[in-house]
Order: structure tokens, then C-alpha cells, then sequence
């Protein structure tokens, strides 16, 4: 029993993280580019210190966020400007926000986080967290699929069953009866072990996000076509 309490006694340690912040900056930021969600760190002015490989496609493309010439972060218009720019500015006091920046049938669900120089100080700059990509877009589903040994067919079943398709409009898609697309699905939970359709998505969604390696790759400082700046 001594030995028991000794060995929890030890697991209760915090890990030391101390080394942390002997690394290389370039290394760090190449860690952000494996990250499946699009991360953009800002000034209190909103100027881009750095994105990260998914948030620098969304900027290019600009459906909702883009960067000025300048490099600041703005909305597609004056006002998803202001509802950003205010959240920014309420980071830097030290309140998160969590906002779902519209117009139109687009919808981007964005994280707005303070981030402190050190503990116990006050925010010198702020994290914008973009909502996760689509999970039928994440190279961790097409691990999935090899690991359960799926066929292509499957593969592409299971993705749009995980991008909230039924399945008639998976059949329609296809170009099949739906009770084609059935069986397919029952082929999936016969290969997954998955109890039903609702239990095969859940274990797709709880995956651990695994960004392709082409994404990640690269120098360290690129070029936005559309921005003209750099992200470092």
C-alpha cells in the first residue's frame, strides 16, 4: 500500500515546462501549422503577427476575415469589423469572446483569446481561434479509413455522413438507390464496430486533428497574394 501511495503520490507532479521557452521561435511556429484549426495572433490594433496555415487561407480567400495591406485583420464589412475589433479590445482587458461573424449563408464561429506575456500580466496580444475545418476536409478521416481498412466508396460515405448528409442526398450524390448507400453504411459499422450511424460520426469527430504534410511545409515567412503582407 506504501508503494501505491508513493507511485500516486509521484503521478500527482506537475510536468515542468520550463525548457519551453527555449525554443526556437521558428520551431513554435511551425507546431501551430499542425494545428487543425486556424490560429491568426494579433496586436490590440488588430496587426497579424503571425497565422497559421489554415488561417492564412481563410484570409486569402476572404469570405469572412481578410487582411489590409496594411496587415490588420478586418471584416468582409464595416460592421464584422467593429464586432471583431471590439472583441479585441475587450481581450486585451482580459475577456474572451466567442463570436459567429455572418453575412449571408456564411458563418465563421471565431474564439477571441487574451494572451499575456507572461503569467499574472496583462494581455500584449490577442488569439483569434477559427472554428475547426470540416471533418470530411481532416486527413485524419482518411487515416480512419485506411486503419478500419475501408474501401474508397466507404471513405467517401463516411465523409459526407460526417459533413450531416443523409442518406438519400449521399444516394442522389452518388447516383445510386439509397439502399445501396444502406449497405454501405452497414459495411461501416460492421468495420468500425460502430452501433449506428450517430456512434460512427462521434468517433470520426473525436479524433485527433492530423493536418496534411503539404500544409505544414514551407518557409517561415509567407506571402498572402491577396494581403500583400507577410506573416512571420
Amino acid at each position: 500500500m506504501e508503494v501505491v501511495a508513493a507511485v500516486r503520490e509521484e503521478t500527482r507532479q506537475p510536468v515542468k515546462t520550463e525548457k519551453a521557452d527555449d525554443l526556437q521561435a521558428s520551431f513554435v511556429l511551425r507546431l501551430l501549422d499542425e494545428i487543425d484549426y486556424g490560429l491568426v495572433l494579433v496586436t490590440a490594433q488588430g496587426t497579424v503577427l503571425h497565422a497559421n496555415h489554415l488561417a492564412r487561407h481563410e484570409l486569402a480567400i476572404g469570405r469572412l476575415l481578410f487582411a489590409s495591406p496594411g496587415g490588420v485583420v478586418t471584416g468582409r464589412n464595416s460592421a464584422l469589423t467593429e464586432q471583431l475589433m471590439a472583441a479585441i479590445r475587450g481581450a486585451v482587458q482580459g475577456h474572451r469572446r466567442l463570436l459567429y461573424l455572418t453575412h449571408g449563408e456564411q458563418c465563421l464561429p471565431l474564439s477571441v483569446i487574451p494572451v499575456a506575456p507572461a503569467p499574472g500580466a496583462a494581455a500584449g496580444s490577442v488569439l483569434l481561434v477559427m472554428a475547426r475545418q470540416r471533418i470530411g476536409d481532416n486527413l485524419a478521416l482518411q487515416l480512419f479509413a485506411r486503419e478500419h481498412c475501408l474501401t474508397p466508396t466507404e471513405e467517401s460515405v463516411l465523409r459526407a455522413l460526417c459533413d450531416g448528409r443523409e442518406v438519400d442526398e449521399i444516394a442522389v450524390q452518388h447516383g445510386v438507390a439509397e439502399s445501396t448507400v444502406r449497405t454501405q453504411v452497414r459495411a461501416l459499422r460492421d468495420k468500425t464496430g460502430a452501433s449506428g450511424i450517430r456512434q460512427l460520426v462521434q468517433c470520426v469527430l473525436s479524433l485527433p486533428p492530423v493536418v496534411g504534410a503539404s500544409c505544414g511545409e514551407g518557409a517561415a515567412v509567407r506571402r498572402s497574394a491577396s494581403a500583400g503582407f507577410q506573416f512571420v
